[in-house]
C-alpha cells in the first residue's frame, strides 16, 4: 500500500516561494532549538475533536496531533507506514491483520491494545454521525481483537486498495475505551480532562475556536518520529485580515488556513516571512440536495443541475477571485492522481453554453427563471468564499435561466444544517484523507455517503466496488474514469468547480515548514521548529 501511495506522490510537486529569497528559512534542512514553542495561527475552525463526531479539516488537524492510529504517513511524504501498530498486512484476500506495539497507554495510563482497536472502528459505525467519517468503513464487515495485540479486520470485499490507508483517514484514530461511551459523542471539554490522547501531543488547555495548547508528548514513539518542539499553540482567527497582521508583525510563528490570494501576494514581499506552497488536492464544489433542490420531477432536478454545469465560467472564478492560486477543476477527482478525468471540460464546456442550458430546461418542461437557493459559509472555506459564491450567482442570472438566493451560514451551524436537509444547493471543500482518486468518489456517491445529499445509485457503487479492489493500475484507473463520466453525465449530484494547493506562511528562522505541506495532506506539527 506504502508502494501505490509514494506513486501517487510522485505525481505531485512541492514548491516553495517567499520574498525572493532561497535560504533555508523554512526549510526542514536545518535543526532547531529544542525546547521552543511554536504559535501557530488558523481560521480553520473545529466542529468535534470525538473523531466520531467531526470530518472536516479543522477537527482533523488536531486529532492528527493528539491521537494514535494504527497507521499513518510519514513525514515529509505520502508514504504509509505503522504508527501505533508494530506491522499491518493483508493475511487473506479479505482479512487486514495488525499486530500493536506492546505496552502502550495514553497519556492518562489507560492500555492501547486490540481491544481499544476493536473498540475505537465498532463504535464509529454504530454512532454513524452524519459530520463524521464513517463512511471511510463502508467495506469493513467486522473487527476482532485476536488476543492482546493483533486484531484482524474482515473486509467484505476481497483486495481493498484503500483499506491500509483508510486507517490513517479521520475514520483511523484510536480512542480510549473508558473515556469515550461506545454510542454517543464526548464532549470536547471532556476529552481534554480525559486525557485520552496518546499522539506526538497532548492537549493541556483548550478554549475551542480561541486557543489550544498542545504538549509534547515525551511517551511517542510513532512514525512522526522524535517531535522537534516542546510544544504548539494555536490560535484561532475569526478575520484572515488579523491572522495576515500578526504573521507580518512576528506576533504568530505559523499562518495556514486560510489567507486570502491578496494576503499571500502581500506577504510574499514582506521581509521576515516566507510563503511554503505544497501539493494541491483540496478541491470545492456545489452540492445538490436530491430532495429539496428545485424541480417537480427526477428529470426536471437534472435537468437544472445540467443547466448549472453549463452556466459557469470556473477560469474566471479562478482568475478574479484567486489570483490563479486556484484552478478550474473539471471533475470529481483533481488533476494529477491516476485516473482523473475531464468530464465536465467535455461534455458542458469551459464557459456558459445559454443554448444548451436552455434547450435542456425546456426539454424538461421546466418554467425559467429557476428559483435557486444557494448556501455558502464565511468561515470555514476561507475569506474569499463570499466573492466565490457571489460570482456563481453572477454567471447563473447572467443566463438569464437562474435567480440565485444567496445567503450564507457561520460553519458551526452550517455542518449541522446541511445534513439535515436544510440547504438545496450549497458550498462545501474538501481536503483528501489520502491520496488516491477513491477518496474523491466513494465518500460521495457510494451508498450512504457524508453528504447526506438523498443520492443512492446501486451501478455507481458496484463500480466503486469495483476499482477499490481491482489490483491491476490500467483497468482500475479505466472504471474511475467510467465513473466520473457516468456522474458527470447522468447524474451530478455535486458540480466541481475548483482546485487548490496547500499554502503556509512562516516567519524567519522556523524550520520543517515544507515538511507538513505534503501529498499526504495532514499538516504535521511534529516537524516544526526554530533556529
Amino acid at each position: 500500500m506504502g508502494t501505490l501511495a509514494a506513486a501517487i506522490a510522485a505525481t505531485l510537486t512541492l514548491t516553495a516561494c517567499g520574498a525572493g529569497r532561497t535560504d533555508d528559512a523554512a526549510s526542514s534542512d536545518t535543526e532547531g532549538s529544542a525546547g521552543a514553542t511554536i504559535l501557530v495561527g488558523t481560521t480553520d475552525k473545529v466542529t468535534a475533536i470525538d473523531p466520531a463526531g467531526s470530518y472536516d479539516n479543522g477537527s482533523f488537524n488536531i486529532e492528527t496531533q493528539v491521537y494514535p492510529f494504527l497507521m499513518s504517513f510519514e513525514p515529509g511524504g505520502a508514504e504509509l507506514a505503522p504508527d501505533a501498530a508494530e506491522s499491518c498486512e493483508y493475511t487473506t484476500e479479505t482479512v487486514y491483520t495488525c499486530v500493536l506495539k506492546a505496552d502502550q497507554t495514553f497519556a492518562n495510563g489507560n492500555p492501547i491494545n486490540a481491544s481499544t482497536v476493536k473498540y475505537s472502528f465498532d463504535r464509529q459505525i454504530t454512532i454513524n454521525d452524519p459530520n463524521g467519517p464513517a463512511s471511510l468503513l463502508t467495506n469493513l464487515e467486522s473487527v476482532e481483537a485476536v488476543d492482546d495485540t493483533t486484531v484482524a479486520f474482515t473486509l467484505k470485499s476481497a483486495n481493498d486498495q484503500t483499506f491500509p490507508q483508510v486507517l490513517a483517514s479521520p475514520a483511523g484514530p484510536i480512542v480510549d475505551e473508558k473515556s469515550f461511551p461506545a454510542d454517543a459523542l464526548l464532549d470536547d471539554d471532556a476529552i481534554v480532562e480525559a486525557e485520552a490522547f496518546a499522539g506526538p501531543y497532548t492537549i493541556s488547555s483548550y478554549k475551542k475556536n480561541e486557543l489550544v495548547e498542545l504538549t509534547k508528548n515525551a511517551d511517542y514513539a510513532g512514525v512522526q518520529g522524535e517531535v522537534k518542539n516542546d510544544g504548539v499553540t494555536l490560535k484561532y482567527y475569526a478575520d484572515s485580515n488579523n491572522l495576515k497582521l500578526d504573521i507580518a508583525s512576528g506576533a504568530i510563528d505559523v499562518a495556514t488556513r486560510s489567507l486570502t490570494p491578496t494576503d499571500i501576494e502581500s506577504l510574499e514581499g514582506t521581509d521576515g516571512v516566507n510563503v511554503v506552497s505544497g501539493p494541491g488536492g483540496e478541491i470545492r464544489y456545489v452540492v445538490f440536495n436530491l430532495e429539496t433542490m428545485p424541480g417537480d420531477t427526477a428529470d426536471q432536478k437534472l435537468a437544472i443541475r445540467k443547466a448549472f454545469a453549463y452556466s459557469l465560467d470556473r477560469q474566471e472564478i479562478a482568475t478574479q477571485v484567486y489570483k490563479d492560486t486556484y484552478t478550474p477543476l473539471y471533475s470529481y477527482v483533481p488533476e494529477g492522481l491516476p485516473g482523473a478525468a475531464t468530464p465536465f471540460k467535455d461534455i458542458y464546456g469551459t464557459t456558459p453554453d445559454v443554448d444548451a442550458a436552455t434547450a435542456l430546461l425546456a426539454d424538461a418542461g421546466v418554467t425559467t427563471p429557476v428559483t435557486l437557493a444557494l448556501q455558502y459559509n464565511p468561515d470555514h472555506y476561507g475569506p474569499s468564499s463570499d466573492q466565490e459564491y457571489a460570482a456563481v450567482k453572477r454567471q447563473l442570472e447572467a443566463t438569464g435561466l437562474f435567480t440565485v438566493d444567496l445567503a450564507s451560514t457561520e460553519w458551526v451551524t452550517y455542518a449541522e444544517e446541511r445534513t439535515a436537509d436544510a440547504y438545496p444547493a450549497y458550498q462545501l471543500g474538501w481536503f483528501p484523507d489520502f491520496s488516491d482518486a477513491d477518496n474523491y468518489l466513494t465518500p460521495f456517491f457510494d451508498a450512504g455517503n457524508f453528504l447526506g445529499n438523498h443520492f443512492e445509485n446501486a451501478e455507481i457503487s458496484a463500480l466503486l466496488a469495483s476499482e477499490r479492489t481491482d489490483p491491476n493500475p490500467e483497468t482500475r484507473a479505466a472504471t474511475l474514469v467510467q465513473i466520473q463520466t457516468e456522474m458527470a453525465t447522468k447524474y451530478l449530484s455535486t458540480v466541481p468547480l475548483l482546485q487548490g494547493s496547500q499554502t503556509a506562511v512562516a516567519r524567519d528562522g522556523v524550520l520543517g515548514v515544507e515538511d507538513t505541506l505534503n501529498s499526504s495532506f495532514q499538516f504535521r506539527y511534529a516537524v516544526l521548529s526554530k533556529s
